[in-house]
């Protein structure tokens, strides 16, 4: 019985988390800073400017690219970050 609860709660979990994954390749500022920690309106804005003069961003850690988006910041938000629509 606790190993059924377990994989149930860990299939909600993941679920969840996909459901609330933003892709940053058309998502727009509001989404991103919405989803995504330690992002506010700022560097989701710089984040979409930098895909704008530069096309989609081709992995996560791509990410990093942007002005004010360091690798601890990517690493946070793995799970939430969506390249490609599901």
């Amino acid at each position: 019985m606790k190993k059924l609860l377990l994989t149930a709660i860990t299939s909600l979990v993941l679920f969840s988390q996909s459901l609330f994954a933003v892709n940053v390749n058309t998502a727009d500022a509001v989404a991103i800073a919405a989803e995504l920690n330690g992002i506010g309106a700022k560097k989701s804005q710089a984040i979409v400017e930098y895909r704008e003069a530069n096309g989609d961003f081709k992995t996560i850690e791509s990410l990093t690219e942007v002005k004010g988006i360091g690798l601890k910041t990517v690493e946070k938000n793995r799970d939430l970050i969506q390249l490609t629509v599901k």
